[in-house]
């Protein structure tokens, strides 16, 4: 009897216990409360331009294994200040089988598809992207880097990245262009 009665409270405490860590697994695995009726809103120039300085570009290295070899990417972003909301994200690596760089970008959703994307360095030429596709973090265009591309973007000042949004009023991103040269470099 003494034994059966140290099961029970066992199970209880067990049971109790496991129900606290589901409840704080959910917690922290739940994705904040959203409204579904309405994407969020692309940010108008002048919610854009209220971004803080970007930290410059980042390099992530990544391997699939300890055998594997190593794979790097750089990336920049840009975020709205008040939400925290990524506007932009550049992702740039150097695809494995043609030594090529290529650059995906994440845009914000709300966006006139059609038009797709746009990037100039300082007041170079423009490079046109069409959008891919839109899931729920953002839209996506990827693209490889061609050379002139990537020789502006390795002596320019600043890159930016213009779509429209669902009004047709043109949004333009500034991303600084510093330190890209010395990111590349790491990667390729």
């Amino acid at each position: 009897m003494f034994m059966q009665s140290r099961l029970v409270a066992l199970a209880a405490v067990l049971l109790s216990t496991s129900a606290a860590y589901a409840q704080q697994g959910a917690k922290k695995n739940a994705a904040p409360p959203t409204s579904t009726a309405h994407p969020a809103p692309v940010p108008t120039q002048a919610q854009a331009d209220g971004a803080p300085g970007q930290p410059g570009w980042i390099v992530r290295c990544t391997s699939a294994s300890r055998d594997a070899p190593l794979e790097c990417a750089m990336e920049q972003n840009a975020v709205l200040t008040k939400t925290g909301q990524t506007v932009i994200l550049i992702n740039i690596r150097i695809a494995p089988d043609t030594r090529t760089p290529i650059a995906l970008l994440q845009l914000p959703l709300g966006l006139n598809l059609p038009v797709g994307a746009k990037l100039q360095v300082d007041e170079g030429k423009t490079f046109d992207l069409e959008i891919q596709t839109c899931e729920n973090r953002g839209c996506y265009a990827s693209t490889p880097v061609a050379p002139d591309l990537l020789a502006a973007l390795r002596v320019g000042k600043q890159l930016k990245v213009s779509f429209q949004n669902m009004a047709k009023e043109t949004i333009a991103i500034p991303m600084p262009l510093n330190d890209f040269a010395a990111a590349y470099d790491k990667i390729k």
